[in-house]
Protein backbone atom coordinates (compact mmCIF):
# COMPACT_ATOMS: atom_id res chain seq x y z
CA UNK A 1 0.00 0.00 0.00
CA UNK A 2 1.53 3.46 -0.75
CA UNK A 3 1.52 6.43 1.11
CA UNK A 4 -1.02 7.77 -0.97
CA UNK A 5 -3.53 5.44 0.21
CA UNK A 6 -2.33 6.10 4.09
CA UNK A 7 -2.54 9.45 3.80
CA UNK A 8 -6.34 8.89 2.74
CA UNK A 9 -7.27 7.38 5.50
CA UNK A 10 -5.78 9.24 7.87
CA UNK A 11 -8.91 11.77 6.48
CA UNK A 12 -11.02 11.88 9.59
CA UNK A 13 -13.72 12.69 6.83
CA UNK A 14 -13.62 9.72 5.49
CA UNK A 15 -15.90 7.99 7.91
CA UNK A 16 -19.62 7.30 8.00
CA UNK A 17 -21.71 7.03 10.83
CA UNK A 18 -24.62 4.17 10.65
CA UNK A 19 -25.63 4.41 14.27
CA UNK A 20 -24.66 7.30 17.06
CA UNK A 21 -21.41 6.85 17.94
CA UNK A 22 -20.85 3.91 15.65
CA UNK A 23 -18.88 4.51 12.49
CA UNK A 24 -17.03 2.47 9.16
CA UNK A 25 -15.21 3.04 6.39
CA UNK A 26 -14.46 1.52 3.41
CA UNK A 27 -10.62 1.65 2.87
CA UNK A 28 -8.98 1.86 -0.67
CA UNK A 29 -7.32 -1.41 -2.20
CA UNK A 30 -9.62 -4.44 -1.85
CA UNK A 31 -12.41 -2.88 -0.33
CA UNK A 32 -12.80 -3.55 3.21
CA UNK A 33 -14.24 -2.16 5.90
CA UNK A 34 -12.83 -1.41 8.72
CA UNK A 35 -15.15 0.08 11.78
CA UNK A 36 -15.23 2.32 15.32
CA UNK A 37 -17.22 2.27 18.55
CA UNK A 38 -16.79 5.39 20.61
CA UNK A 39 -16.99 4.94 24.15
CA UNK A 40 -15.81 7.02 27.38
CA UNK A 41 -12.94 4.51 27.72
CA UNK A 42 -11.55 5.77 23.93
CA UNK A 43 -11.93 3.85 20.66
CA UNK A 44 -12.98 0.41 19.95
CA UNK A 45 -11.09 -0.58 16.61
CA UNK A 46 -13.29 -3.36 14.10
CA UNK A 47 -10.38 -4.95 12.53
CA UNK A 48 -6.89 -3.53 11.56
CA UNK A 49 -6.93 -2.92 7.63
CA UNK A 50 -3.81 -4.61 5.37
CA UNK A 51 -0.43 -2.83 6.91
CA UNK A 52 0.82 -1.07 9.93
CA UNK A 53 0.87 1.92 8.32
CA UNK A 54 -2.86 2.29 7.15
CA UNK A 55 -4.11 0.97 10.70
CA UNK A 56 -1.46 4.35 12.18
CA UNK A 57 -3.57 6.29 9.75
CA UNK A 58 -7.11 5.11 10.93
CA UNK A 59 -6.14 5.70 14.26
CA UNK A 60 -5.20 9.07 14.21
CA UNK A 61 -7.86 10.02 11.37
CA UNK A 62 -10.13 8.76 14.52
CA UNK A 63 -8.22 10.61 16.83
CA UNK A 64 -8.69 13.93 15.06
CA UNK A 65 -12.48 13.19 14.61
CA UNK A 66 -13.23 12.32 17.82
CA UNK A 67 -10.22 13.67 20.29
CA UNK A 68 -9.78 9.84 21.52
CA UNK A 69 -7.56 6.84 20.95
CA UNK A 70 -7.88 3.37 19.88
CA UNK A 71 -8.16 1.69 23.13
CA UNK A 72 -9.39 -1.64 21.78
CA UNK A 73 -9.07 -3.81 18.99
CA UNK A 74 -11.59 -6.83 17.69
CA UNK A 75 -10.41 -8.68 14.91
CA UNK A 76 -13.67 -10.29 13.07
CA UNK A 77 -11.10 -12.34 11.56
CA UNK A 78 -7.49 -13.47 10.42
CA UNK A 79 -7.31 -12.76 6.87
CA UNK A 80 -4.01 -10.23 5.68
CA UNK A 81 -6.62 -7.42 4.96
CA UNK A 82 -8.17 -7.41 7.97
CA UNK A 83 -5.56 -8.29 10.81
CA UNK A 84 -1.89 -7.58 9.29
CA UNK A 85 -2.43 -3.91 10.83
CA UNK A 86 -2.65 -5.03 14.54
CA UNK A 87 0.83 -4.38 15.61
CA UNK A 88 -0.03 -0.73 15.45
CA UNK A 89 -1.80 -1.32 18.42
CA UNK A 90 0.43 -3.38 21.05
CA UNK A 91 -0.70 -1.55 24.06
CA UNK A 92 -4.69 -1.75 23.20
CA UNK A 93 -6.81 -4.67 24.81
CA UNK A 94 -7.21 -6.93 21.42
CA UNK A 95 -10.14 -9.47 21.11
CA UNK A 96 -10.03 -12.34 18.55
CA UNK A 97 -11.41 -15.56 17.91
CA UNK A 98 -10.77 -18.80 19.66
CA UNK A 99 -7.42 -20.39 18.53
CA UNK A 100 -5.22 -16.74 16.67
CA UNK A 101 -2.82 -17.44 19.29
CA UNK A 102 -1.85 -21.15 18.62
CA UNK A 103 -2.50 -20.16 14.78
CA UNK A 104 0.10 -17.53 14.79
CA UNK A 105 2.47 -19.94 16.81
CA UNK A 106 2.10 -22.76 14.49
CA UNK A 107 3.04 -20.33 10.95
CA UNK A 108 -0.03 -17.96 10.27
CA UNK A 109 2.74 -15.07 10.10
CA UNK A 110 4.16 -16.60 7.14
CA UNK A 111 1.00 -17.28 5.64
CA UNK A 112 -0.59 -14.05 6.20
CA UNK A 113 2.53 -12.25 4.50
CA UNK A 114 2.24 -14.63 1.44
CA UNK A 115 -1.28 -13.96 0.86
CA UNK A 116 -1.08 -10.03 1.18
CA UNK A 117 1.82 -10.79 -1.53
CA UNK A 118 -0.45 -12.59 -3.82
CA UNK A 119 -3.11 -9.73 -3.64
CA UNK A 120 -0.43 -7.71 -5.04
CA UNK A 121 1.51 -6.20 -1.57
CA UNK A 122 4.92 -6.20 -1.30
CA UNK A 123 6.08 -8.97 0.24
CA UNK A 124 8.84 -7.48 2.39
CA UNK A 125 6.58 -4.93 4.12
CA UNK A 126 4.07 -7.86 4.47
CA UNK A 127 6.29 -9.64 6.08
CA UNK A 128 7.68 -7.04 8.55
CA UNK A 129 3.90 -6.34 9.34
CA UNK A 130 3.15 -9.82 10.13
CA UNK A 131 5.75 -10.42 12.33
CA UNK A 132 4.60 -7.49 14.49
CA UNK A 133 1.22 -9.05 14.74
CA UNK A 134 0.71 -9.45 18.66
CA UNK A 135 0.86 -13.15 20.03
CA UNK A 136 -1.16 -12.24 22.95
CA UNK A 137 -5.08 -11.82 22.37
CA UNK A 138 -8.24 -12.36 24.68
CA UNK A 139 -9.90 -15.21 22.64
CA UNK A 140 -13.70 -15.11 22.77
CA UNK A 141 -15.37 -18.75 22.49
CA UNK A 142 -18.72 -17.94 22.70
CA UNK A 143 -19.83 -14.91 23.49
CA UNK A 144 -18.25 -11.52 25.42
CA UNK A 145 -19.44 -8.87 26.90
CA UNK A 146 -16.92 -6.09 26.17
CA UNK A 147 -17.47 -2.34 28.32
CA UNK A 148 -16.25 1.00 26.90
CA UNK A 149 -17.08 3.01 29.32
CA UNK A 150 -20.50 4.64 30.14
CA UNK A 151 -23.27 3.03 29.19
CA UNK A 152 -22.07 1.99 25.59
CA UNK A 153 -20.55 -1.66 25.27
CA UNK A 154 -20.49 -4.08 22.48
CA UNK A 155 -21.06 -7.83 21.83
CA UNK A 156 -18.46 -10.07 20.52
CA UNK A 157 -20.17 -13.08 19.31
CA UNK A 158 -17.77 -16.29 17.99
CA UNK A 159 -19.63 -18.02 14.80
CA UNK A 160 -17.47 -20.97 14.59
CA UNK A 161 -15.53 -21.47 11.25
CA UNK A 162 -17.51 -20.72 8.46
CA UNK A 163 -15.67 -17.38 6.19
CA UNK A 164 -12.19 -18.63 8.07
CA UNK A 165 -11.05 -20.88 11.13
CA UNK A 166 -12.82 -18.73 13.48
CA UNK A 167 -15.39 -15.92 12.46
CA UNK A 168 -16.14 -13.03 15.33
CA UNK A 169 -19.19 -10.87 15.01
CA UNK A 170 -19.44 -6.97 16.85
CA UNK A 171 -22.81 -6.21 18.13
CA UNK A 172 -23.43 -2.36 19.01
CA UNK A 173 -26.78 -2.32 20.80
CA UNK A 174 -28.85 0.69 20.47
CA UNK A 175 -31.62 2.57 18.23
CA UNK A 176 -30.44 0.81 15.20
CA UNK A 177 -28.20 -2.23 16.33
CA UNK A 178 -25.20 -2.42 14.38
CA UNK A 179 -23.39 -5.40 13.26
CA UNK A 180 -20.22 -5.86 11.77
CA UNK A 181 -20.05 -9.22 10.57
CA UNK A 182 -16.40 -9.39 9.22
CA UNK A 183 -16.33 -11.51 5.62
CA UNK A 184 -19.71 -13.52 6.58
CA UNK A 185 -21.61 -11.23 4.09
CA UNK A 186 -20.20 -9.24 1.43
CA UNK A 187 -21.84 -6.53 -0.45
CA UNK A 188 -19.64 -5.75 -2.71
CA UNK A 189 -19.41 -9.46 -4.32
CA UNK A 190 -19.87 -12.64 -3.80
CA UNK A 191 -18.49 -14.33 -0.70
CA UNK A 192 -15.32 -15.30 -0.95
CA UNK A 193 -14.76 -18.69 0.20
CA UNK A 194 -10.74 -19.49 0.19
CA UNK A 195 -8.86 -22.90 0.87
CA UNK A 196 -9.51 -22.26 4.73
CA UNK A 197 -12.87 -21.94 4.02
CA UNK A 198 -15.81 -23.96 5.96
CA UNK A 199 -18.75 -23.67 3.04
CA UNK A 200 -20.75 -26.23 5.16
CA UNK A 201 -20.66 -24.28 8.02
CA UNK A 202 -21.69 -20.43 6.54
CA UNK A 203 -25.30 -20.58 6.33
CA UNK A 204 -25.34 -22.20 9.55
CA UNK A 205 -23.33 -19.07 10.82
CA UNK A 206 -25.05 -16.33 9.32
CA UNK A 207 -28.71 -18.04 10.87
CA UNK A 208 -26.46 -17.39 14.00
CA UNK A 209 -25.70 -13.95 12.84
CA UNK A 210 -29.48 -12.65 12.04
CA UNK A 211 -30.47 -13.67 15.52
CA UNK A 212 -27.97 -11.80 16.98
CA UNK A 213 -28.63 -8.74 15.27
CA UNK A 214 -32.21 -9.15 14.47
CA UNK A 215 -34.97 -7.90 11.97
CA UNK A 216 -34.11 -4.14 12.43
CA UNK A 217 -30.03 -4.02 12.82
CA UNK A 218 -28.06 -2.82 10.31
CA UNK A 219 -25.02 -5.21 9.29
CA UNK A 220 -21.79 -4.12 7.81
CA UNK A 221 -20.37 -6.39 5.73
CA UNK A 222 -16.59 -7.02 5.55
CA UNK A 223 -16.49 -5.76 2.09
CA UNK A 224 -19.27 -3.21 0.42
CA UNK A 225 -21.92 -1.28 1.50
CA UNK A 226 -24.19 -1.48 5.13
CA UNK A 227 -27.06 -3.60 4.53
CA UNK A 228 -30.54 -4.84 6.11
CA UNK A 229 -31.16 -8.57 7.25
CA UNK A 230 -33.05 -9.15 4.31
CA UNK A 231 -29.93 -8.83 2.40
CA UNK A 232 -28.36 -11.15 5.19
CA UNK A 233 -31.28 -13.43 4.39
CA UNK A 234 -30.75 -13.37 0.73
CA UNK A 235 -27.30 -14.18 0.67
CA UNK A 236 -28.06 -16.88 3.65
CA UNK A 237 -29.65 -18.81 1.12
CA UNK A 238 -27.42 -17.85 -2.06
CA UNK A 239 -24.79 -19.45 0.03
CA UNK A 240 -26.77 -22.50 1.16
CA UNK A 241 -27.68 -22.96 -2.36
CA UNK A 242 -24.08 -22.60 -3.52
CA UNK A 243 -22.64 -25.04 -1.18
CA UNK A 244 -25.93 -27.77 -1.10
CA UNK A 245 -27.05 -27.02 2.13
CA UNK A 246 -30.47 -27.12 3.14
CA UNK A 247 -32.74 -24.65 4.60
CA UNK A 248 -32.72 -23.89 8.22
CA UNK A 249 -34.85 -25.44 10.22
CA UNK A 250 -38.16 -23.69 11.45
Amino acid sequence: MDTRDARDMGDPTGWDEPAPGVLRRRLPGWDETVGAVVGDDGVLLVDAGPSRSAAAALADGLRRRLGAPVTRLVLTHAHFDHALGAGAFPRAERYAAAGLAASLARGARAALAADAARHGADLAAAEADARAVPARWREVRRGLTVSLGGARSVVLASLGAAHSPGDLAVLVPGTPPVVFCGDLVEESGEPQAGDDASPERWPAALDRLLAIGGPAARYVPGHGAVVDAAFVHAQRAALAQRFGIGAPRP
